[in-house]
């Protein structure tokens, strides 16, 4: 088992590092859906003993990350459509009305903010294993809309519940083009910017529902990533 090892936060002790790597290589897919997982390699990777490591594990459990098997073994989870589609539904009608909310009034400073994310993922775009990064600096893209209109635990709130759900889209980035997304991204922006009220049924539209159409391209039995998700 091989993991990435992020840099370590300022004030962050090594349990919360510990689960903040763990978890950022589960979401990465740097460790994947359906993977064995040994305590003792983590333990060893981590640098901790084995006794938070399964602390560790429990939590990730109760975020539908891991799969404990008694007598058999320890897994990564496999991506499941029902966990999909709840993130989805949370997602998509608490989105539509934070966008109208950040049409009608949204700070300067949180504009600039969008601003130079909309910069960053232009910069990378069509660059080779960019995909994570630029995965990134969407969820951030997003975060950015609620974290501006005082809505900071909401968002941690959608992340928390979409796990499988940002899985998902990243493997969906990686097997298909990011363009549409920048667009997509320009046109909140400009909504925002214009506070164009009126923009919003179209753009989530577009941003959310067709490419949700297209991830039966990744379900289906022919796909390549099939042994990904749960029956």
């Amino acid at each position: 088992m091989v993991m990435n090892f992020p840099e370590k936060m300022k004030g962050e002790n090594s349990k919360e590092y510990a689960y903040r790597a763990l978890k950022d290589n589960i979401m990465s897919l740097e460790l994947k859906p359906g993977q064995n997982i040994n305590e003792s390699e983590i333990s060893q990777q981590l640098n901790i003993s084995r006794t938070p490591v399964r602390g560790i594990l429990m939590r990730l459990k109760e975020e539908h990350l891991i799969m404990v098997r008694p007598q058999i073994g320890t897994y990564i989870s496999l991506i499941d459509r029902q966990l999909v589609d709840e993130a989805f539904f949370m997602r998509y009608h608490l989105e539509k009305e934070v966008l109208r909310m950040a049409c009608r009034n949204f700070p300067e400073e949180s504009l600039m903010e969008l601003e130079k994310n909309l910069v960053s993922q232009k910069r990378i775009f069509g660059k080779q294993e960019k995909e994570l990064e630029f995965h990134k600096l969407d969820v951030e893209f997003h975060g950015l809309i609620f974290t501006g209109l005082n809505f900071p635990d909401v968002w941690n709130s959608i992340l928390k519940i979409s796990t499988h759900y940002n899985r998902l889209r990243l493997l969906f980035e990686i097997k298909f083009s990011n363009k549409d997304l920048i667009e997509h991204h320009e046109q909140f922006f400009n909504a925002i910017k214009d506070k164009d009220t009126e923009a919003v049924e179209i753009l989530l539209e577009k941003h959310f529902n067709r490419p949700k159409e297209s991830w039966e391209n990744l379900f289906n039995d022919l796909s390549e990533y099939r042994h990904y998700f749960s029956d």
